[in-house]
């Protein structure tokens, strides 16, 4: 018995994948689906449960096909999809990827996996206040995309948290909806000048200078209070508020992949309009690359593009290999 396991073992180690996707939010499981279509071998790799960010949004209103879907429910659909054409799916955090001539080494724990080429889909994370509450109503009343979920507040009042372009930026897009308080922890704002500009012009936007929320309350099921404090005088208001829409940065999860080369100085991938990077072979795809807008759908349309791409770029390489083994044919043939 430990014989045979020990042969199996090394069959799964020596096999070579066509594409590994790593990260199975809708970019990933897209491309997953275009790539084993085409009937590559392709392996789904992801740290957590498939879906990524949309597990964490309540309903969904801006994907074709639905007027309205429970995140969860289009995750679940996304990957029933993504699995039909026989792609594999494990579990693993990636550490790095090893360039090896004409073949890319994944490694995930102390697993490694041989492959053709890698459609990188990991995606961006957005950066926490880390104040109670804000964990615990996430979805229920605190959001960090007003595209998303700004249709929810209609009516409302709101608190848009950060001072940089994307607050200022969504706090006027959520005006359409509701009234928005900005809270920023300085006396001016970060963002450009122009925005700045529509922001003040604006009868439904109130600033609230010098300040940060400390605390996000609800009543067990939604939000209605923050507690705000001034930091150059330590005083804690309470507010009453409907929605906490969270804007002080967005972080791409690109650490693994930093010493390829292929992201710019802030960890975002750069890649063209084909979605491939630097490395020939290497895709990113989605949220973890440098783009302006970042949802479901542009998602869903990175990943179709980087599962075609991947399938051309394959035959290409079986092309060059075999040009490469009948010219050594030849060259032993003449000695």
């Amino acid at each position: 018995m430990k014989k045979t396991k020990g042969v199996k073992n090394m069959e799964q180690q020596e096999k070579i994948y066509d594409v590994i996707i790593i990260g199975a939010g809708p970019g990933g499981m897209t491309a997953a689906l275009y790539a084993s279509r085409s009937n590559l071998a392709t392996l789904l790799l992801e740290h957590g449960i498939p879906g990524g960010e949309m597990n964490n949004t309540a309903e969904v209103e801006n994907y074709p096909g639905f007027k309205s879907i429970l995140g969860p429910e289009l995750s679940e659909r996304m990957y029933e999809s993504a699995m039909q054409f026989g792609a594999e799916h494990k579990y693993g955090s990636v550490k790095r990827i090893v360039i090896d001539g004409d073949y890319r080494i994944v490694e995930a724990g102390k697993k490694s996996y041989k492959t053709r080429t890698v459609i990188i889909a990991t995606g961006s994370k957005h950066r926490k206040l880390d104040v109670p509450g804000e964990a615990e109503y996430n979805g229920r009343g605190v959001s960090y995309c007003a595209v998303c979920d700004g249709a929810f507040f209609k009516e409302k009042k709101l608190v848009v948290v950060g001072g940089g372009d994307s607050g200022v930026e969504e706090g006027i897009f959520l005006t359409q909806f509701a009234d928005v308080n900005i809270v920023h922890r300085r006396d001016k704002l970060r963002a450009q000048k122009i925005i700045q500009e529509r922001a003040f012009k604006n009868e439904k936007i109130d600033i609230t200078w010098d300040s940060v929320v400390e605390e996000i309350k609800g009543d067990g099921e939604r939000v209605n209070k923050v507690v705000i404090k001034n930091v150059k005088t330590n005083e804690l208001t309470e507010k009453p508020i409907d929605g906490v829409f969270i804007y002080v940065g967005i972080l791409p999860q690109s650490e693994a992949f930093l010493d390829l080369g292929i992201t710019d100085e802030e960890g975002w991938i750069i890649t063209n309009e084909h979605m491939e990077t630097s490395v020939p072979g290497i895709y990113a795809i989605g949220d973890v690359r440098k783009k302006a807008l970042r949802q479901i759908i542009t998602a869903v349309g990175d990943g179709g593009e980087a599962g075609n791409r991947a399938f051309a770029y394959i035959e290409e390489l079986k092309d060059r290999q075999e040009i490469a083994q009948a010219t050594e044919k030849i060259s032993e043939t003449i000695e």
